[in-house]
């Protein structure tokens, strides 16, 4: 049988995809440029027609950032799942944004943490700049109180000691995080934390400019960078704290109607303590929290060991008097005495 050109012109290539939305397997056109989506026809998710990047196969977004667009790739080389976070384009010849991407590189490469995201390698093709690392696409803290308010307390007990055990093991390389909020710690599919995005990590040593700028996020930053008196581990503790606060209480150490207000508080205003806020939260875990952010770094844990220590022995408080609650004894049945020898008949 004869096919017209008319009708060969007609056709067009298509491409077999899987819907990340509803999981259906369906065609999408094939003439798709590639990382550019359309709508599933089941479920309208949006579809991306997949690009190779040397062996990595990006087959769909996961996150976006300021930098660039992280995807869930395929490794065809070593046949695992990896995530690889591109750069955007428009930003390829901003020297400040190239430094931050080398810098998490560098610095995420040199650590060995099971709560650390992995980097497993740094490169460029065609002009574009890529990192890949391990996949942690199950949501994100910042994701789970927005969704949820207050997190269950020992969700974020579990979550506050392998993040402070995550610093420990960097400062032990000399590096400071210097970014620690909820969005900078993701979950993986065993429901694991991992702490990523080292773009403004700094050698601890480093010499510090106390008239640049101030890095960090309003929300959750240290008094004494607001006050450009220079930061140490003791920041980033803080840090933490304040975004194990924000789990546990559902809001932000300290609310205000500005940006300005809010950093201002940090260093004037006095903390609330979190079993204010939620009476349920029990007094080590409050007493814990409510330390670690002490205004002056020398009133905090002077150590990530005495911190995991009291979120450790808050936890094992929490989990005996649960125990104690589940194992309590019945009630007596209605109608009867609660007296000595009720059982006597």
């Amino acid at each position: 049988m004869n096919v017209s050109t008319e009708e060969t012109k007609e056709r067009k290539p298509l491409k077999m995809v899987q819907c990340a939305g509803c999981g259906a397997n369906l065609f999408i056109p094939g003439d798709l440029e590639p990382l550019t989506t359309t709508p599933c026809s089941k479920c309208e998710y949006p579809i991306m027609m997949p690009m190779m990047l040397r062996q990595f196969n990006l087959l769909r977004p996961i996150a976006e950032g300021g930098m660039g667009v992280v995807y869930r790739a395929f490794d065809t080389s070593l046949e695992r799942e990896v995530a690889v976070k591109l750069m955007k384009a428009e930003l390829a010849e901003d020297k400040e944004v190239l430094e931050s991407f080398y810098r998490e590189a560098r610095a995420c490469a040199c650590l060995n943490h099971s709560n650390i995201i992995h980097i497993y390698t740094f490169d460029e093709l065609n002009g574009m700049r890529y990192l890949v690392m391990e996949v942690a696409d199950n949501g994100s803290l910042d994701g789970r109180i927005e969704e949820q308010g207050v997190l269950d307390e020992l969700l974020v007990l579990d979550v506050g000691i392998k993040m402070a055990s995550a610093l420990e093991s960097a400062l032990a390389k000399n590096l400071l995080h210097r970014d620690l909020k909820p969005s900078n710690i993701l979950f993986n599919m065993e429901n694991e934390p991992k702490l990523v995005d080292f773009g403004l990590a700094v050698n601890a040593d480093a010499d510090q400019n106390f008239h640049g700028a101030v890095w960090g996020t309003p929300y959750y930053i240290a008094p004494e960078k607001v006050n450009r008196e220079g930061e140490t581990f003791l920041s980033d503790m803080y840090s933490l704290a304040g975004t194990l606060y924000h789990a546990l209480t559902g809001h932000v150490p300290f609310e205000a109607p500005t940006i300005e207000e809010v950093v201002a508080a940090h260093v004037h205003t006095q903390l609330t303590p979190p079993n204010h806020v939620v009476p349920s939260i029990t007094q080590p875990t409050s007493d814990a929290i409510y330390r670690a952010m002490a205004k002056e770094p020398p009133h905090r844990f002077q150590s990530y060991g005495e911190f995991i220590m009291a979120l450790e022995n808050a936890r094992s408080q929490l989990l005996v008097n649960q125990l104690r609650a589940n194992n309590a004894p019945a009630a007596p049945p209605a109608g009867t005495s609660g007296g000595k020898g009720w059982w006597r008949r």
